[in-house]
């Protein structure tokens, strides 16, 4: 909890705009399960998935509502966020003549070089309507990824490397950019038997408001809070499609989400930064643009699915690369499980991979479901990829 407030404390205000928002899915049941939800999503959660789901619902379920969801993850596996913490004084005292921590000052500048922090947020609603003719999920959805990275300068050499590292560290700094992502759309989903085989497939056209905002400042003068005089937004309209093939327990199912590709630039910061040092005066230039590449993401499933028990796999068809500046790529590979206890508890669990880096950390995931009475279900998530890069999610779902 400790490190999760020190990453929001320097990256909270990336989304605090109307985009606030994040993790893909924001759905708690899924993402206890790996973040898998192509055939094993429900009517409720299945425009988050694959919309060809809103079509498969029990007999007694007339309405459901998701009021809401949230999730939050967060990453700082390089430590960046405490090394920060660190630097202010440091930089301080170098700027002001003192050089009797100039060892602890380099070594703090190494320990940043190429660190990165991640922050996601998320939310979701839905209203479903299931019905054998057109059944129909109206749901929001916003999400933002936040990445805050270091730039550390090595350019001074005056002889003296105690003025060195003073110049180094009083012209390096924090990079931030987010990309926040507000979605209301449609699920419309169609059930039906063709040569003899049970069937699904239906569409979630959506209109998408993509909001950007960029940042950049020294070491030891950044306020994160300023990064609101630096957005823009734009609407764009969209559309995902989904497959779904069962029979009993087994299911088969196909999902492509944000159909309509769209490159996305961020605005330009461009400027001077110069530090007096010792009677001299030390400067360097700095021009940070981010660009975003939001294309369609293809997914297959494959599980078996029944009353009290399901286990799916989802695999992603292809790779996406999202921010083009960082090495941010993911092709994921995903593995859920659920237990259903006499309809009142849920248990879960989860694995994911990203396929495209061999030295990523796997992600572990698990949760719990609560339904009382059957009248609401309280649903609880939680990821770990390791002790500086976890996850939470909570949502509160109805069906009547």
């Amino acid at each position: 909890m400790k490190k999760s407030i020190k990453i929001l404390s320097l990256s909270i205000a990336l989304a605090a705009a109307p985009a606030s928002a994040a993790i893909h899915a924001v759905e708690a049941r899924g993402d206890a399960m790996g973040g898998t939800g192509v055939v094993s999503a429900n009517f409720l959660t299945a425009p988050f998935y694959n919309p060809a789901i809103t079509a498969i619902y029990r007999r007694n379920d007339d309405v459901g509502m998701l009021i809401p969801s949230f999730g939050l993850a967060y990453s700082d596996e390089h430590l960046m966020v405490d090394d920060l913490d660190k630097m202010k004084d440091l930089i301080t005292e170098a700027k002001n003549g003192d050089y009797s921590r100039s060892g602890e000052l380099q070594s703090s500048l190494d320990a940043l070089q190429g660190d990165k922090a991640k922050l996601e947020l998320g939310g979701a609603v839905a209203f479903a309507i299931p019905n054998k003719f057109i059944a129909a999920n109206v749901f929001g959805k916003a999400y933002t990824e936040s990445f805050a990275q270091t730039d550390i300068y090595t350019g001074s050499n005056t002889g003296d490397s105690n003025i060195d590292t003073a110049v180094n560290a009083s012209l390096s700094g924090v990079n931030a950019v987010s990309v926040g992502i507000t979605e209301v759309g449609i699920s419309l989903a169609k059930y039906q038997t063709f040569l003899g085989q049970h069937i699904s497939f239906g569409i979630s056209p959506k209109l998408q408001r993509i909001y950007t905002y960029v940042y950049t400042a020294n070491l030891d003068n950044y306020d994160i809070k300023d990064i609101r005089e630096n957005g823009q937004g734009d609407t764009m309209f969209n559309l995902d499609a989904g497959f779904l093939w069962f029979h009993g327990p087994l299911r088969v199912g196909f999902a492509a989400t944000n159909l309509v590709k769209r490159d996305i630039e961020t605005k330009e910061l461009s400027g001077t930064i110069t530090v007096g040092i010792e009677g001299n005066s030390h400067s360097r230039s700095y021009s940070n643009q981010y660009f975003y590449q939001m294309r369609p993401l293809y997914t297959v499933g494959l599980g078996l699915v029944g009353d009290y028990a399901s286990l799916s796999v989802d695999y992603d068809l292809n790779e996406q690369q999202r921010y083009t500046n960082f090495n941010d790529n993911t092709q994921m590979l995903r593995v859920g499980a659920e237990i259903d206890i006499l309809r009142q508890l849920k248990l879960r669990a989860g694995w994911q991979r990203n396929m495209v880096y061999d030295n990523e950390d796997d992600t572990y995931t698990a949760g719990i479901g609560l339904s009382p009475l059957n009248l609401i279900q309280l649903d609880l998530g939680v990821s770990y990829k390791n002790k500086n890069s976890m996850g939470g999610y909570i949502n509160f779902l109805g069906s009547y």
